[in-house]
Parts: C-alpha cells; structure tokens; sequence
C-alpha cells in the first residue's frame, strides 16, 4: 500500500458519485502525466504507484464498495493487497498512451472512439515578461472535426458499408497445423485496418479522416515566476479525438531569455554595480538595475571590491505561494587607467599621505575569505 493512505478519490481528483468513465478518464490522464518514463518530477514513480493503486480500487465495484463503507482498514481485512499488474489497469495504462485502439480485439471494441493526441509549442518571453507574468498568442497545427461530414469521414448523403474481406470483424485469422498441434494466426483486416467497415465515399474535405488541420492561435497565461525550460499545460486544446473522442492537450514548453543585467539563481537574481574608485573610498548612492523599478543603494564609505550587498525580496517572485526571492549585488571598483597630469599629482600626494590605518577597515583575512567565497 501506499505509505500514506490519501484518499483514493482525492488522489484521483474525483467526486465520490463519479462514474466509472470519469474514473477511467481521470486515471488515464494522470497516467500519461505521472508515468515514470515520461515525467522528469523528482516523485512521479510514487505519485504514479498511488493513482495505480486508488484506480485497481475504485474501477473493481466490489472493492469500490468496500473501500466506501470501510475505507483502507476495510481494504486490509478483506485482504487487499495493491499489484499493479491488474489487467485492467495495465490496460488502461496502455491506452493512456498509444490510445484504445492499442487494445482492440474484436468488432465492438474496435467502434469505440479515440482520445485526439496531444500537440506541442514553444514560446520565448524575457525575463522581465517571468517576473511579472504575461499573455501570449501561440499558433499551433491542429486536428479538428470537419465540418462537411460532421467528423463521419463520410461524404454527406453516403454511409458505412460491411467490409467484405472480414465480414465486419476488422480481423483475419488463419489456421496452421504441425506435429505440435494447431495455431491460429489473428491479424488486422488489411482491406478496412480493423474496424470492419468501410466508407462508401470518404468526404473530399478530409479525406475520409474525419478530421482537417487548421492553423489556430492559442492564448497562453505565462504565469510570474516560471523557470526557462518548464511546460504549461492546457487541457482540451490538442487534437480532435477520433469518431467523436475528447480532444488531446497543448504543451506549451516555455523558454525565458537570459538578460545581460542579471544573473538568476532559482528565485534570486545576481547583479553588479559599477563604482569609481573614490565613490568606493568616499561613499556614494550607486542606482541598482532591478526588474520592477530600478533601486537607490547607499554605498558605504570604505566599500571593497567585490562586496555583496543583498537586497530582500527584490529577486523573482516565487512560481508557488507569495515569496520573494532576493537580489544580490556586487560591488565592482574600477581603478583608473587614465589619468591627467594634474590627477596623478593628487595622487602621489594622497601616497605620501597614507599608511596602513587608512586601510585597517578591512584585513587580509577579510580579503581571502572573500577570495575562498569566489572560488567555491
């Protein structure tokens, strides 16, 4: 079992009067989501176990009952114990994701319709659009239902006829003997590719497809706080299903531009502040990039190079919750490289004048420390 015993409709995201077509779609789409093999989360293994487990639960009716009366304490005197292996589930993980048509294996099946498949897009913001979150216009390809047959597939005022090579079955089998005894071979109807029907005049439109694909702009909620190389999902906005099927989901992977000002760690921002030499020395107010608004520092008389300042809650806005990441500043102190007769004067004067108490703000000790800091 699961070590911590979630409610088995919660964990679904069901109402406990669903039925049993909302319990299999809700598990099918989280097994699509959720399956190891697919989703990068640190815990999709565990998250998918659970969803396996609640679904062998509540799409057996005996055990839905119990589980309903009793809850998990009745799960366990009545011995249940989770397999994952339970056809139907392995069944439905396989539909998940290859679609029911994966499954069929005789005529009635082979009628039912297919969930449309999911499309993908890729959208660029900066990183001022992350921070404060932005709408955007996508185009995407998609699969949708034609309007000439009504996504029959067939031209209006034609039907469907009984495929003659099958007989309507949409399988051929063939049947072998040898010494060990005899084998029949199944395989899909060639002439209607297994649904056992044919179109008596596919629609000019689509093709006989039923469906016909069209450019459509896709209106994009990017929300504050996203990280580059993370996906939004969009339910319902893939491709049409199949013979009447529920529409697959967009996946819009979102990449966020880097920005020369700034550095981003997590929720933190990185940035630098440019300091004369005697600004360093005298103190100053330095103004400081930052996303919103840029800010006014005070610079300490005395300031070293390479000093980090942290400004709270001027970094990124958290993708989750209120917070606020911080901003870090570091102070880079230029030296002179170019100087006039008259400056290089003052300069040798202020030399004469000097001597280690002008320094003794900051010792050697200091300086490594900030050094050891750098090279980590």
């Amino acid at each position: 079992m699961a070590t911590t015993e979630r409610d088995y409709y919660e964990l679904l995201g069901l109402s406990r009067s669903a039925t049993d077509t909302e319990i299999k779609r809700a598990f099918r789409a989280l097994a699509r989501e959720l399956h190891p093999d697919v989703s990068e989360a640190p815990d999709a293994e565990q998250r998918f176990r659970a969803v396996a487990e609640a679904y062998e639960v509540l799409s057996d009716p005996d055990r839905r009952a119990t589980y309903d009366r009793f809850g998990h304490a009745g799960l366990r005197r009545g011995g249940f114990q989770p397999t994952f292996a339970d056809f139907g589930t392995l069944a439905d993980v396989f539909a998940a994701f290859f679609g029911d048509e994966f499954l069929r294996g005789g005529a009635t099946t082979r009628q039912r319709s297919t969930r449309g498949g999911d499309v993908q897009a890729l959208v660029e913001i900066d990183l001022e659009d992350a921070f404060s979150g932005v709408s955007v216009t996508v185009p995407v390809d998609v699969a949708v239902a034609c309007e000439r047959c009504g996504a029959s597939g067939s031209e209006p005022g034609t039907g469907r006829r009984t495929c003659s090579t099958c007989a309507g079955t949409g399988m051929l089998r063939r049947v072998s003997r040898n010494v060990f005894g005899e084998f029949v071979h199944q395989s899909t109807c060639p002439e209607c590719g297994g649904p056992g029907q044919m179109l008596e005049a596919p629609c000019t439109e689509c093709g006989g497809e039923g469906r016909v694909v069209q450019r459509r702009q896709l209106e994009v909620e990017v929300p504050a706080g996203i990280h580059d190389g993370q996906r939004i999902r969009i339910r319902g906005e893939g491709h049409s299903g199949f013979q009447g099927g529920d529409r697959g989901d967009a996946f819009v992977l979102v990449r966020v531009r880097s920005d020369p000002r700034f550095v981003r760690d997590g929720d933190d921002l990185h940035t630098a502040v440019h300091l004369t030499m005697t600004d360093a020395a005298l103190g100053t107010t330095a103004r400081v990039p930052a996303l919103g608004g840029d800010l006014d520092l005070k610079v300490s008389p005395g300031t070293q190079p390479g000093v980090v300042r942290v400004v709270r809650g001027q970094g990124m806005p958290a993708l989750h919750g209120s917070r606020r990441g911080d901003l870090y500043v570091r102070m880079d102190v230029a030296v002179p490289t170019h100087v006039t007769d008259e400056q290089r004067r003052l300069l040798e004067e202020f030399r004469q004048h000097d001597g280690p108490e002008t320094y003794a703000s900051d010792d050697d000790e200091g300086f490594f420390r900030r050094l050891r800091s750098a090279l980590r």
